[in-house]
């Protein structure tokens, strides 16, 4: 059965762009590059004449890495604009952050915009170690979903 998660896959718009926002903005680290083709990686995602350029990206704590990869054929589509928090699917990734007003400001200093300030979670209402647990949402470049968490 499963014993771990190894990696988050996002496709991306431009894989420049991305890498940049995921290691310059967020203090992600880049560990490699691979490009894709041939008739194995088009098994594996069950498409025609696959060319794709990956990045693989990691947090200081470490794994799973996150993905990035830009899909060069076939082309592919954009999230839709109305993608709101309560679409059903995958819909975020969570970035554990020890000083959550510092990252928000980094953020907005970058030109990212927040879905909204940091919000102190009841805790009431999830309960945890750590105690205090503060959350704030907002986009990558291709509008994925992320979330910072705080932990006091």
């Amino acid at each position: 059965m499963i014993h771990a998660i190894d990696h988050i896959n996002i496709v991306v718009s431009d894989l420049e762009r991305s890498v940049r926002f995921y290691t310059e903005v967020l203090g992600l680290r880049e560990i490699r590059r691979a490009s894709l083709s041939g008739e194995w990686i088009e098994r594996i995602v069950g498409l025609s004449g696959v060319r794709a350029e990956v990045a693989y990206v990691l947090a200081e704590a470490g794994e799973p890495r996150i993905e990035l990869l830009q899909y060069l054929a076939p082309q592919g589509t954009s999230l839709p604009e109305c993608a709101l928090p309560n679409t059903r699917g995958l819909r975020h990734i969570a970035f554990r952050v020890n000083d959550i007003e510092a990252t928000c400001k980094k953020l907005r200093k970058a030109g990212v915009p927040l879905v909204g300030p940091p919000v102190h979670v009841p805790s009431e209402v999830i309960t945890h170690s750590a105690g205090e647990k503060i959350l704030c949402y907002f986009h990558d470049p291709d509008g994925v979903l992320l979330e910072l968490a705080e932990y006091r």
